[in-house]
């Protein structure tokens, strides 16, 4: 199965996630990953497995980097119906309701337009001792990746 990681990020550290989730997945699955600002809402297919790896920045708010892939999902309203993607959110508990809430809206955008959300959501958070890339390699590990994509 493809697997397409998508990340966005502010400072770097959605990138790093996103590469140790592929380098995890990568022996099973044909991977690819992309930076947000580099990929186009009407490449998203159902065929694929998607994983979203979203930072949180501001307020609560998605990163710099994923905003203008969410505004375009926002736009042009595409049909997502059996797409399947799963989330590795990360933000820091210091921040409290806004916690992780980047990896949160992207899977609210993405389920508002029929995909469907698999496996953990999983949220990393910055104040405590787990490395992030020890987190999403195992968080990678135990994902349920779908051996196809229904429609």
């Amino acid at each position: 199965m493809r697997v397409v990681i998508l990340f966005g990020s502010e400072m770097g550290t959605s990138e790093t996630a996103a590469e140790c989730v592929a380098d995890e997945l990568a022996g099973a699955h044909d991977v690819s990953v992309y930076d947000m600002t580099d990929f186009d809402v009407d490449d998203l297919d159902v065929a694929d497995f998607h994983i979203v790896v979203c930072s949180t920045y501001g307020d609560g708010d998605l990163p710099t980097g994923a905003e203008p892939f969410f505004d375009a999902l926002d736009a042009r309203t595409p049909d997502l119906t059996g797409l399947r993607f799963a989330v590795f959110g990360l933000g820091d508990s210091v921040y409290g309701d806004t916690f992780n809430r980047g990896g949160e809206i992207a899977a609210e955008k993405l389920t508002a337009r029929g995909a469907i959300q698999v496996g953990e959501h999983a949220r990393h958070d910055a104040s405590t001792e787990v490395r992030v890339r020890d987190m999403a390699r195992e968080w990678a590990r135990a994902l349920p990746v779908p051996e196809f994509a229904s429609a």
